[in-house]
């Protein structure tokens, strides 16, 4: 047991300076901190508690205190420890990852102990990593088939579109969404010890949307089909017509869906006085889809 009384005036005097000054270091400050509280007769737990340590560290702080003087207590003598690699395994390393997507240490650790006899362990290999500038985090999903040359022809027929729609003429993205109803709760700030509630739905809700959208005026003509089919899309397109009476052509851009194709939207487009001009998009590029 420390007993309490074990500082002169003058070493109380100092170590509260300490504790009191904006220059010291904050861990200086807090082994000044624990001395002058263990000199007010506090226990080594009781000051553990209070500054967030365990008792040993307070102690040995004690002990380094009465054998040395605040002057060895003092010293931050903490420093970075040496890398265990070089600069040159350590840029091996980096390309090697740069090469393929690790989802755990385990595999980086083997690499390493492998190809440069360095063992790591796991936190140690994660201060590495964080070190040559990699970080933990999901990827970012993209499309399953992606073609830069369908995309540019696209843009390139559309642009050529623009130009020379005249004054009779309108075109139209069209496609079909099927939302869905149903209630997912969500994080927020609530009183603490309270036991907020939402009332769930009882089924998942789907709705079939079969739509399409004006980018010149905004218009967006829709039916709400029971099955999305050939029989919805014929709908829809009648419904387009019928909201641009003024115009002699326009123009439908909608993806290569099989009832965008199907004998009901053929039978349709057959009409003498159809109005309607299609343009499909290419297959295998969902990412084109208006």
């Amino acid at each position: 047991m420390i007993r309490a009384g074990f500082l002169s005036p003058s070493e109380r005097r100092k170590l509260e300076a300490c504790v009191r000054s904006h220059r010291a270091g904050h861990g200086v400050a807090r082994r000044a901190n624990a001395i002058l509280l263990l000199d007010d007769g506090k226990s080594c737990q009781a000051i553990a508690e209070f500054l967030y340590l365990d008792d040993d560290t307070i102690r040995g702080w004690y002990k380094t205190y009465r054998e040395a003087g605040w002057d060895a207590l003092s010293v931050d003598g903490w420093k970075g420890g040496q890398s265990r690699m070089t600069s040159a395994q350590e840029t091996e390393l980096c390309a090697w990852l740069d090469g393929r997507f690790c989802r755990s240490t385990v595999e980086i650790r083997a690499h390493i102990l492998k190809e440069f006899g360095v063992e790591y362990s796991h936190s140690g290999c994660l201060k590495l990593l964080a070190r040559l500038g990699f970080e933990y985090r999901k990827p970012k999903g993209l499309p399953r088939v992606s073609c830069a040359e369908q995309q540019a022809a696209f843009i390139d027929m559309y642009e050529r579109l623009l130009n020379g729609l005249g004054a009779d003429e309108a075109v139209y993205f069209a496609d079909a969404v099927h939302p869905e109803y149903q209630t997912k709760p969500s994080y927020g700030w609530v009183k603490a010890g309270s036991n907020p509630a939402v009332t769930t739905t009882s089924g998942r809700g789907r709705v079939n949307i079969h739509g399409a959208l004006n980018l010149e005026n905004f218009d967006a003509p829709f039916v709400e089909p029971t099955t999305v089919d050939g029989v919805s899309a014929a709908q829809l397109l009648a419904k387009i017509e019928a909201r641009n009476p003024d115009k002699r052509l326009i123009h439908v851009i909608w993806d290569n869906a099989a009832y965008h194709k199907g004998p009901d939207v053929r039978e349709f487009l057959a009409r003498p006085d159809c109005r309607i001009h299609l343009i499909q998009l290419p297959p295998y590029c969902p990412h084109l889809r208006a």
